[in-house]
């Protein structure tokens, strides 16, 4: 393996040991949110945008995952499969679309909503978060407390997504994101919110699940559709918890 590669990875090792200890309150607090949904029946929502959105979709319809997972995709910005890829940075600056989102997902009082967004600046996240707490939905924000306060917003309130949210999960990477520096290389390159960020949502869903157990309650989990009976049980558990399951 390469020095830069090892160098990268130990970077990123040592960003999810930060999360262990320094985030540990925080996704407790997230899980207890996020199992007394589950527990009086409210459903739970997750959306990012573009490449915040990955760690949502790693969440979502995942053998050994929580099945209660409704993720909202927005068309332009759930993905980065449009052309010219550039048109997702103007969308997820577009005050309003949030509004829309929001009106066309059956969110409401005492839901939870998980808002992935590493800078925390734009207006679609923001929005997002503002308009979830305004209808009695609880926000649990993914962000870096370092990038988000290093920048502005680019929302007309000049507030950013975290001000919003109930809980606050840091993903622990630096403003820009990227995490190797050498000479001859004027940028730093090779981002690590991906992993940090996916690592704190399973983290997440991994505390729901003991807490959910602490309560006496079976939590409802994927199985590989291509591991033997897997597709039965899935269909049986989507069955069973269809008023909390939107999407599949």
């Amino acid at each position: 393996m390469s020095k830069l590669s090892k160098e990268y990875l130990k970077q990123v090792i040592n960003l999810i040991e930060k999360i262990s200890v320094e985030e540990e309150d925080a996704i407790n607090q997230a899980a207890n949110m996020m199992a007394d949904a589950i527990q009086k029946g409210h459903k739970i929502f997750a959306f990012g945008c573009s490449h915040s959105s990955l760690p949502v979709q790693d969440i979502y319809y995942r053998a050994g995952g929580l099945m209660l997972i409704n993720p909202i995709f927005a068309p332009g910005i759930a993905s980065l499969d449009i052309h010219p890829v550039t048109m997702t940075s103007g969308l997820e600056r577009l005050e309003g679309l949030a509004k829309v989102l929001l009106d066309n997902y059956p969110t409401q009082k005492d839901d939870v909503l998980i808002l992935v967004s590493v800078s925390g600046r734009n207006a679609v996240p923001i929005e997002m978060a503002k308009i979830a707490k305004e209808r009695g939905t609880k926000v649990i924000g993914v962000t870096s407390r370092k990038y988000t306060e290093g920048v502005t917003s680019r929302h007309s309130s000049g507030r950013k997504m975290y001000e919003y949210a109930d809980v606050v999960l840091d993903n622990k990477v630096d403003k820009g994101d990227a995490v190797i520096e050498v000479e001859g290389v004027a940028e730093r390159f090779t981002p690590a919110s991906g992993v940090t960020s996916t690592a704190l949502l399973h983290a997440l869903i991994t505390a729901t699940i003991e807490e959910l157990l602490k309560r006496g309650i079976t939590p409802p989990i994927y199985v590989a559709a291509n591991v033997d009976g897997g597709e039965e049980h899935n269909a049986k558990l989507k069955q069973q918890y269809k008023d909390q399951i939107l999407n599949w």
